[in-house]
């Protein structure tokens, strides 16, 4: 360090100054040894007993929500520190409403402050924060650094502890995005017909031939020795399986409109709490990896209170780049919903091949819905699908909005 070099020439000094006893040189000398000596002792203990805290005053937020991000420090010790300098990592996604961060790379910037800060002494700093994009974001690592008083030592320290934010995406009314809501759920299956719901069992019978393999009950086959089916409890509740696809470039290229990909996922959002409120049991699939990579993303079908919640999360973690086809996705989940569940699909560009899909299902008796983001309305009659679509100045106008504020 710079302050050990200086030192070591002090001290070579000192003993020059006593070999040819110059009495001045020996003060002079004497007086940066010790300057030198108590300022390495003052950076050694420095940092020690220094506590840095960030917390966020909301973790969960909605698109356009303002929240505080809070630096506090504290220092637990007799020794008051001249400065301090301290370097937060954040998210260039969010929007600094006071101070200023520097670029640090791609995707992340550097909070920075420096003050000084006396013994036992807690000092904290506040800045609002807009959420101007949806998104997953991740607050930290920091680094804290202070040596002594005239700046001959320095000494750093690495906080590694990181926060999270979550943005939900925005949510509006169907009818901004040009879709009718009281049309839409009268394509749907009437919530008045009687259904079995697999999550309800009522009991067990012997097999028939009819009956599906995933339905026999195998506890009760062993015991019995024979095979027994289960038997479903009646509802009349519907399910809306939502399937969004994250490709907004024709194939085979690759890429992504990021504006086109929002305006699906805030179609999604926003079907979806419609249809809780309607009383519909919702589930959400995407073509794509979850953020951990463990599989496709999927929200199981529910009409609990906290299934809104798990779906705007979901949404709000999706990123670009899609896992699989659309249609190669749907035709591995749709056949395992029950009969009265309905195909909700949102896509902006749909291909020959997910049109033909959905003409599948729906000559198989299910009920289908697409929604088209953007561009123009795929060429197929309204008598073999049911089709809506989100024009492009529709899209531009919601996008364009920033002071939506989640409910």
């Amino acid at each position: 360090m710079r302050g050990d070099y200086w030192l070591f020439i002090a001290v070579v000094i000192l003993i020059i100054s006593l070999a040819i006893h110059q009495v001045p040189l020996f003060l002079i000398a004497l007086l940066f040894v010790l300057t030198g000596g108590v300022s390495r002792l003052w950076n050694r203990f420095c940092l020690h007993r220094v506590e840095y805290r960030r917390s966020l005053s909301q973790k969960r937020v909605f698109f356009g929500e303002e929240i505080i991000y809070e630096a506090e420090i504290t220092n637990r010790k007799p020794l008051p520190l001249a400065w301090l300098h301290i370097e937060d990592e954040l998210p260039d996604q969010v929007t600094l409403l006071k101070g200023k961060a520097t670029v640090m790379r791609e995707g992340r910037v550097m909070l920075s402050n420096i003050f000084p800060i006396n013994w036992y002494h807690r000092v904290k700093r506040r800045y609002p924060i807009q959420c101007r994009q949806r998104g997953f974001f991740v607050f930290g690592p920091a680094c804290i650094r202070s040596g002594d008083l005239f700046g001959l030592f320095r000494r750093e320290m690495h906080v590694e502890e990181l926060d999270y934010l979550m943005v939900f995406p925005r949510l509006v009314p169907l009818e901004k995005l040009g879709i009718p809501s009281k049309q839409l759920f009268g394509d749907i299956r009437l919530k008045s017909h009687l259904f079995q719901d697999p999550v309800l069992t009522a009991g067990i019978r012997d097999y028939r031939f009819s009956d599906s393999l995933k339905r026999i009950h195998w506890k009760s086959t062993a015991r019995l020795g024979k095979l027994q089916t289960k038997v479903y409890e009646p509802t009349t509740t519907v399910d809306i399986s939502i399937f969004l696809d994250v490709r907004t470039i024709k194939a085979p290229y690759w890429g992504s409109i990021p504006q086109l990909l929002e305006l699906g996922i805030i179609a999604a959002a926003s079907i979806s709490k419609h249809a809780l409120e309607a009383g519909y049991r919702v589930g959400l699939h995407v073509n794509q990896l979850t953020f951990f990579s463990k599989g496709m993303v999927r929200v199981p079908h529910s009409q609990h209170a906290d299934q809104l919640l798990h779906i705007l999360e979901a949404l709000a973690q999706l990123h670009q780049m899609e896992a699989m086809t659309a249609n190669r996705f749907i035709e591995q989940e749709a056949w395992n919903f029950p009969w009265g569940s309905t195909l909700l699909v949102i896509s902006a560009q749909p291909t020959d091949e997910l049109l033909a899909t959905l003409l599948d299902l729906k000559r198989a008796g299910r009920s289908v819905v697409l929604i088209k983001v953007g561009g123009t309305p795929p060429e197929i009659s309204a008598d073999n699908l049911s089709i809506y679509h989100i024009r492009d100045d529709v899209a531009w106008e919601v996008i364009e909005q920033i002071s939506i504020k989640g409910p």
